[in-house]
């Protein structure tokens, strides 16, 4: 079967990144890596190649920096590569993004795709779910495990309570959460093997996009830091603690 892993670049991942003057993240010229969340759905791939055979792709998108990340999850067993670098993508919104790693999925045959539930420099948690009704296929959120039974997907959805049983046919696509299990840490073998292993890097006119299909429907037009809450009031037990409370509650206009 033919899996395909969307994967992400995320500058200094263990940090706050760093905005830029146009208030867009800088990307390039800063300590970055494979987003952390990403490594689970390569890991739950890599499982389901090792079960029935096949191919795991990596698509990304983003700088030429990027490459590291494919690198990272090649070294770790994937098969191949595709990066979408192109300057006009600079400050890209969900919906320009998940139009092109569609377009770039589409270019091969594809079983299931796969994908962290949420970037950690972006966090919005909306990308796969927009690539998977781009590619006009069903999609299972919030996986904390990955089957392929009976050329079906079987995905057992994390919830509060425990979790769901979520069938659906293939081609399908579904995120994987940091409860499935722990990814692989990359051999000296796997480093040194990722280094021959293909990677295709696209533009957008490679992938037949047009100008009107990169415009962005949101633009960020400030930034500004959040308001530090103040230390808290401690109230002692005594005759005034109660209206104290009421007080307070009072001013916050809970009562």
């Amino acid at each position: 079967m033919n899996l395909v892993v969307l994967v992400k670049y995320v500058p200094e991942p263990q940090g706050i990144p760093t905005l830029g003057e146009d208030f867009l993240v800088v990307r390039e010229g800063v300590e970055g890596a494979l987003d952390p969340g990403d490594e689970y759905a390569v890991e739950a791939a890599l499982q389901l190649v090792e079960a029935h055979g096949g191919d795991v792709a990596l698509v990304s998108m983003g700088p030429e920096g990027a490459m590291a990340a494919l690198r990272r999850g090649l070294s770790m067993g994937a098969d191949r590569g595709v990066l979408v670098t192109d300057p006009v993508l600079r400050g890209a919104d969900i919906l320009v993004t998940a139009r092109v790693l569609a377009a770039a999925v589409r270019r091969g045959d594809y079983d299931l795709v796969l994908a962290g539930v949420e970037s950690t420099d972006g966090s919005t948690g909306t990308l796969p779910m927009t690539v998977a009704e781009l590619l006009e296929i069903p999609s299972a959120t919030f996986a904390r495990k990955v089957e392929v039974i009976d050329g079906s997907l079987r995905a057992e959805r994390q919830t509060e309570a425990g979790y769901d049983v979520v069938e659906s046919p293939l081609p399908a696509l579904a995120t994987v959460t940091g409860s499935a299990a722990e990814p692989r840490y990359p051999t000296l073998k796997g480093i040194m093997q990722s280094k021959q292993k293909p990677v295709e890097q696209l533009s957008v006119a490679d992938l037949g996009l047009s100008t009107e299909d990169m415009e962005s429907s949101q633009q960020v037009a400030s930034v500004k830091a959040a308001t530090v809450k103040g230390p808290g009031e401690v109230i002692e037990a005594g005759d005034e603690a109660a209206s104290r409370i009421a007080d307070i509650l009072a001013d916050a206009k809970v009562i």
